[in-house]
């Protein structure tokens, strides 16, 4: 166990470059606008370039996966962070800076297809929720260390925020070097390749005991389904359908909007310059523990209770912060310690069960298309709000904005509810079933069997 839980905490490291590439703009984005003189529109562009670059790369994510292997394409998504960081800092114009934002974004699409999708087919069932978090673990560590490392290098230098988006070529570099000590996914050797002595070298390290048990059914799961299958295909349906709707929750709470434009959004409620980094270093802080906590109660109390319990609680404190920017009553922090509670609760939530979820309900022979459909969703959205957000607050207003979000996330607790199943403690191989039964079984009936088997 110890050696699997150094391979995921190598993979998932990816997550920690993943929330700091995505966070570190929140520091810069004023300062690139007033150095190019801006307007609105191409203010919006460059704070959402990286995220139509991770729109891409979520997209084309389960190629190179399946193609390369998750090992290799973990070292290649090293290689573009490294780059892009670099010359993200080193930008002599709007133009560069655009090409290595972007570039920087296609690196953060293709991590959050392949760094789940390793750990998740070398994890046993048991702790698969817990190792597969680890991921959106360092994506909060990546977002907390973002806004940290924003707020002491605000006044280091005139040009503080090329400072800002270079310190990530470190963890870059570092990321690259650990990638090539870890092996690759037995499933996919099984798979892909046929590799099944190497494969079964992989799992004895993994657990002795049930190395010969696993290998035997991964081996049935290949033989009983074609290689080469597509993912939109009639008894993927299900599936699809899931991963399609969490992704979109994910994005339409406001999440990232709200991580980009932290400071922004406290500055609007009166704080100074200075109070709301700080401020969003807080959220950051709040991130990371509440993550943590996820982490350590995911495999015992399932995906769908702590979705449950995040969807309430971010119904109610989104609602707090479209009052507050309704009345202008921005007295006694309110809407710091408001959106301090929405972190907490997303984090407890969608933040740890989405890429653990995304990559359990889809069988072996389509998991790496379906996690990039997943993650081409969950991005996609991300960008369209990142694009939107300064023109949907200056046009509709804080409290419009804010109770748009609260909105969706009602439609969220509908979604749990009514369809979203219990994944917790069953194998990748016991998952084929599921999707198999699609072919035969509406989405309604479906979701109720998935609903009595997670109670």
């Amino acid at each position: 166990m110890k050696k699997v839980l150094t391979w995921s905490a190598i993979a998932a490291f990816g997550g920690f470059l993943f929330g700091l590439d995505t966070a570190v703009i929140s520091g810069a984005e004023q300062s690139v606008q007033r150095l190019w003189n801006l307007s609105v529109f191409e203010h919006g562009f460059t704070v959402s370039i990286a995220l139509i670059g991770t729109v891409m790369g979520a997209m084309l994510g389960g190629y190179p996966s399946d193609r390369l292997g998750r090992r290799k394409t973990l070292f290649w998504i090293a290689v573009l962070f490294l780059i892009s960081s670099l010359g993200s800092a080193l930008a002599i114009d709007w133009y560069t800076f655009l090409m290595f934002r972007f570039m920087g974004g296609i690196a953060v699409g293709c991590s959050s297809v392949t760094a789940p999708l390793y750990i998740s087919e070398i994890s046993p069932a048991s702790h698969r929720g817990r190792l597969v978090a680890m991921f959106q673990f360092n994506v909060v560590l990546g977002i907390l260390i973002a806004f940290v490392s924003n707020y002491l290098l605000q006044d280091v230098h005139a040009n503080a925020w090329r400072w800002m988006l270079g310190i990530q070529a470190l963890p870059s570099a570092a990321f690259l070097v650990a990638v090539l000590f870890i092996p690759e996914s037995p499933r996919w050797l099984i798979f892909k390749k046929g590799a099944v002595e190497e494969a079964k070298n992989i799992l004895r390290q993994i657990n002795p005991a049930q190395a010969a048990a696993e290998l035997q059914a991964i081996q049935q799961a290949s033989t009983r389904t074609a290689h080469g299958e597509r993912l939109f295909s009639k008894k993927y349906a299900f599936p699809i359908a899931l991963a399609f709707l969490i992704a979109f929750f994910n994005q339409v709470s406001g999440i990232n909007a709200i991580i980009y434009y932290a400071p922004r959004i406290f500055e609007m409620t009166g704080m100074g310059a200075n109070a709301a980094f700080l401020s969003s270093a807080g959220t950051g802080l709040v991130n990371f523990i509440f993550t943590l906590i996820a982490i350590n109660v995911i495999d015992r109390f399932g995906r769908r209770k702590l979705m449950l319990i995040g969807s309430v609680g971010l119904i109610i404190t989104l609602a707090i912060v479209a009052r507050a920017f309704y009345l202008s009553d921005f007295g006694r922090f309110i809407v710091p310690l408001s959106l301090f509670l929405y972190i907490a609760f997303f984090a407890f939530s969608q933040g740890a069960v989405i890429w653990v979820f995304i990559s359990e309900i889809f069988p072996n022979e389509v998991r790496a298309q379906g996690q990039a459909l997943g993650s081409f969703v969950h991005w996609f959205m991300a960008s369209v709000i990142a694009f939107s957000f300064p023109y949907i607050t200056e046009t509709l207003g804080g409290g419009n904005t804010f109770l748009i979000f609260a909105g969706m996330m009602v439609l969220q607790l509908i979604f749990v509810i009514r369809l979203m199943p219990e994944t917790r403690g069953k194998t990748l191989e016991q998952d084929v079933v599921l999707s198999e039964r699609s072919a035969h079984d509406d989405v309604p009936q479906l979701a109720e069997k998935g609903l009595r088997t997670g109670k």
